[in-house]
């Protein structure tokens, strides 16, 4: 076959030979779609218009009830209630007569109690407690508690008497007591003892951080301190007034303060409880360390308040040293833990 010259069938058509007709160019190809395209330009906004939804309108009651866990409102945005204005409930419960000694008493008592709650949260975070969270300690020591408190259940109903139960009540609300204190004594001989081991490098960082915990720690007590002045003062002014029948102005310029206090330390007691007064911030491994220790401390204080736990005398001595024995184990694993996963080191 020859691809060139004259006899060549895939030359192109020009010159026309003679008797085919005149010249037609080839046709492009068919269009296999013969609908028109319905969309020629693409929508420079794909997207549907931006509508604003309308706030969902809360009731003052419904917001009271949302105020255990979340940051509390101001007392303009609580009686609002989402709304521009103030919620007419609350005009109408304003124009009720007998509430009008209440109303005044409970709005001032909001800000007051909000301002405490707020300094509170600020020193001492709520979930500040662990540096680093773990899961599984974390699991691992709720069921610790949930079985000590099970096995103390258990020896009370076995062994123990009726007077037993009032006993161990007495306890629990001692170790609420003392526990503030017994923390604010513990933790600088744990923290000496740590920064003693700590290498020099990080004796730096953490010598600023024991400066923040320690003030801190300084609210906190100089809360405690003075809610007993305060109420010397009162008692002190109530005596000099008895002979006098004048408003007892001094009184309630002191009751005001004294409410900050006591609203300051109920707030910041669990959480500076729970941290140790922030201790994991100057030490990863402080908490722990503190766990471990305060549990003895513990045992030791009920010992000499109540004795041995109910039982036979093996019985009692093993249930005695258990409990210490276990949270101080449950600590170790969590410093093994940091030591391992964080890089958190006791010494150097």
């Amino acid at each position: 076959m020859s691809f060139g010259g004259p006899d060549n069938p895939y030359q192109p058509p020009y010159p026309p030979p003679p008797g085919t007709g005149p010249y037609i160019p080839p046709q492009p190809y068919p269009n296999p779609n013969p609908y028109p395209n319905p969309y020629p330009y693409p929508n420079p906004n794909p997207y549907p218009p931006y509508v604003p939804q309308p706030q969902p309108q809360v009731s003052p009651w419904g917001r009271l009830s949302g105020l255990r866990g979340a940051e509390w409102p101001r007392l303009r945005d609580l009686l609002r209630g989402g709304r521009p204005r103030i919620h007419g409930c609350v005009w109408l419960f304003l124009l009720v007569p007998c509430t009008w000694f209440v109303v005044p008493g409970l709005m001032l008592g909001y800000v007051f109690a909000r301002s405490a709650r707020v300094r509170a949260h600020r020193l001492f975070p709520p979930r500040a407690h662990r540096l680093h969270g773990d899961p599984q300690v974390t699991r691992l020591q709720k069921a610790r508690a949930l079985s000590a408190a099970a096995m103390t259940l258990a020896l009370l109903v076995v062994y123990g008497k009726p007077e037993d139960f009032g006993e161990a009540q007495e306890q629990y609300m001692m170790r609420l007591v003392v526990t503030p204190p017994l923390l604010l004594l513990s933790a600088p001989l744990v923290i000496t003892v740590l920064f003693r081991w700590a290498a020099p490098h990080v004796r730096a960082h953490m010598g600023q951080r024991v400066r923040a915990a320690g003030k801190a720690a300084l609210w906190y007590i100089g809360a405690v301190t003075a809610v007993p002045l305060v109420m010397l003062g009162i008692v002190l002014i109530e005596r000099d007034r008895l002979s006098t029948a004048d408003v007892p102005w001094p009184t309630l310029v002191l009751m005001v303060p004294l409410f900050w206090l006591l609203a300051f330390i109920v707030f910041a007691t669990g959480p500076a409880v729970r941290s140790g007064f922030n201790a994991a911030e100057v030490h990863a491994a402080l908490p722990a360390l503190l766990t471990g220790v305060l549990v003895w401390e513990f045992a030791l204080i009920s010992l000499a308040a109540g004795g041995l736990p109910p039982g036979p005398p093996a019985v009692a001595v093993l249930a005695f040293l258990c409990g210490p024995a276990s949270v101080c184990a449950v600590a170790w694993w969590e410093i093994h833990r940091l030591r391992t996963r964080h890089g958190v080191r006791l010494r150097g």
